[in-house]
């Protein structure tokens, strides 16, 4: 389903199945005895449909299972659930891939949902949605009792029952993952109301580095020479230049990537350049690599699998992306990034992992997305993008290839 259907369907069909299932629950809880705290014995996730999102929670999900010795289990749309095998921390047999295509799908896989949460004896569900209806509602189809996610407490608005039996105040000026480590401070007990008032620093939030197999290297390697036969010893620059459909406003300009990439070319000779991108994106960065026109910039859309991804960045020096997945990819790797922002904010999505660069003008009307408008803008003429000239993000890159490569840039 399209992004503006799912949208459209989580607050029409979702605003009264939420007040509905609210009055269920209320009178179920009364024959229903409550514990003082949460059994984490069997804990599951739910997060649908980001991709990024469920790299950022990772360091939540490894906190819980140390401090709370929990079993963990994961609910996530089937076609991001490649995501969760980076890192590893959820086994593949823990994860629930829920088909997103069309409204019978899912239905038919909601129904799957709740068989599966029985037959994992599921105790507590973590919602690390940001107020969607939907995933309240599954959490209330776990058969859950403890169920944990943000709630507005007196926010107007983001209206999504009293399902919720852990509500904590969503904070939209601090990291996305200080609220997910705010999130399991609570089924830890660490604070008994909707304030998470338990400190977290964020400089304290580690990611975890993949591990990655050298035979899998030497076969992004190989596929790489088979595109470019001349390879030697060039070190790789990435350009991602694409964006999920989720929110196709974070995409900059396509001529001005085409622009970063020619004069990257020019003054870099023992560099080549990789235009990444998914099956379907081919067109989109075919004409990219047609505007940069050099023999040393590759389309490589479709070419490496999902998997074959970290491997990718973590034999590659450079990239270059729009704020989308691959930069939350590549953090579980060392490589350096340059992370466009424009409707969202670094402040709340920056990578972690500490080698993501943002490039962000930072304008009164950014970010314009936010759980408040469940990340939806119309805005056409984009100026937080637009506004970010070729020079200002030439002028970052330039700086790191001179620091860390110092003989690399072409002496004027």
């Amino acid at each position: 389903m399209k992004p503006d259907s799912m949208r459209t369907i989580d607050r029409w069909a979702g605003i009264p199945l939420t007040f509905l299932f609210s009055i269920v629950l209320f009178f179920t809880s009364i024959f229903r005895k409550r514990s003082a705290k949460p059994n984490l014995h069997h804990t599951l996730f739910i997060e649908l449909s980001e991709m990024g999102s469920a790299i950022i929670a990772d360091p939540a999900m490894r906190k819980l299972k140390a401090e709370g010795q929990a079993e963990l289990y994961f609910a996530i749309f089937k076609s991001n659930k490649k995501s969760l095998d980076l890192l590893k921390t959820i086994p593949s047999e823990n994860i629930f891939g829920m088909r997103s295509e069309n409204i019978w799908v899912l239905t038919a896989d909601v129904i799957k949902f709740i068989f599966w949460c029985r037959s994992k004896k599921i105790n507590t569900v973590i919602d690390l949605e940001l107020f969607s209806r939907f995933t309240a509602l599954l959490t209330a189809l776990s058969g859950a009792s403890t169920r944990i996610g943000f709630g507005s407490v007196h926010d107007e608005g983001l209206y999504r029952g009293k399902i919720i039996t852990h509500p904590v105040r969503y904070n939209a000026h601090v990291h996305i993952s200080v609220n997910f480590i705010s999130l399991i401070n609570t089924a830890l007990g660490f604070h008994d109301t909707p304030y998470p008032t338990h400190a977290v620093d964020f400089q304290s939030i580690k990611l975890e580095k993949a591990v990655i197999d050298s035979k899998d290297q030497q076969e992004v390697l190989q596929k790489i020479k088979n595109l470019y036969p001349d390879l030697g010893q060039e070190k790789i620059f990435l350009l991602n230049v694409n964006a999920s459909d989720l929110l196709p406003q974070r995409k900059w300009l396509p001529e001005r990537f085409a622009e970063i990439g020619r004069n990257f070319l020019e003054n870099n000779p023992d560099w080549i350049i990789l235009a990444t991108g998914a099956p379907n994106e081919y067109e989109y960065v075919k004409n990219v690599v047609d505007m940069i026109n050099d023999s040393r910039c590759i389309n490589t859309s479709g070419v490496f699998k999902f998997e074959e991804l970290v491997p990718l960045y973590s034999i590659s020096s450079l990239m270059l992306t729009n704020d989308s997945g691959p930069a939350h990819f590549a953090s579980v790797t060392n490589l350096k990034t340059f992370v466009i922002f424009g409707p969202e904010t670094p402040n709340l999505y920056l990578p972690l992992g500490g080698n993501a660069e943002p490039i962000y003008l930072g304008l009164p009307c950014s970010p314009c997305v936010s759980a408040a408008n469940h990340r939806k803008t119309t805005c056409v003429t984009r100026p937080c993008i637009t506004g970010i000239s070729t020079a200002m993000v030439q002028q970052k890159i330039d700086s790191f290839v001179q620091s860390a490569f110092p003989v690399s840039i072409k002496a004027f």
